[in-house]
């Protein structure tokens, strides 16, 4: 009788130490799954954008145009320059206050949770960088995850 005692007091000390060193393992580490509105940048980069043109650039090439367009020629000839010179100068002048109104932006290409990618805008350089999880607000701007 002291045999069966002393085999299951045995038994018992084993079957206590075998819990203990099989304690549950932890599930490994999943990255956190990304929201309906969040993606992942894929780029990052600055772009030159041309800025307006308008009544002030059109008007003052088209003045200067005319002046030196005027320069040219007599009779029907000068009319045709003033008035070739007024046009050629009003594009002109368009153009120069578009470059004068030129911005620099950055441009982020996020892909999305649902494997589209979008393209996005700002003046400001942006606080994160390619391969970081991003979350898209309603208002078109992003903010990092």
């Amino acid at each position: 009788m002291k045999n069966l005692l002393a085999a299951t007091l045995v038994a018992a000390a084993c079957g206590g130490a075998l819990a203990q060193n099989h304690a549950p393992v932890p599930a490994p580490h999943k990255p956190a799954a990304l929201c309906a509105s969040c993606g992942v940048v894929q780029q990052v980069h600055q772009e030159k954008r041309k800025g307006k043109g308008g009544a002030a650039g059109i008007i003052g090439g088209a003045v200067v145009g005319g002046l030196l367009g005027h320069q040219i020629g007599g009779g029907t000839g000068n009319t045709l320059a003033t008035v070739g010179g007024a046009a050629a100068g009003g594009y002109a002048g368009n153009e120069v206050q578009k470059r004068v109104n030129s911005k620099t932006v950055w441009v982020t290409r996020v892909r999305m949770r649902d494997g589209s990618t979008r393209t996005f805008e700002q003046e400001a350089r942006p606080g994160w960088s390619a391969g970081q999880a991003v979350r898209v607000h309603q208002n078109n701007t992003l903010t990092r995850r």
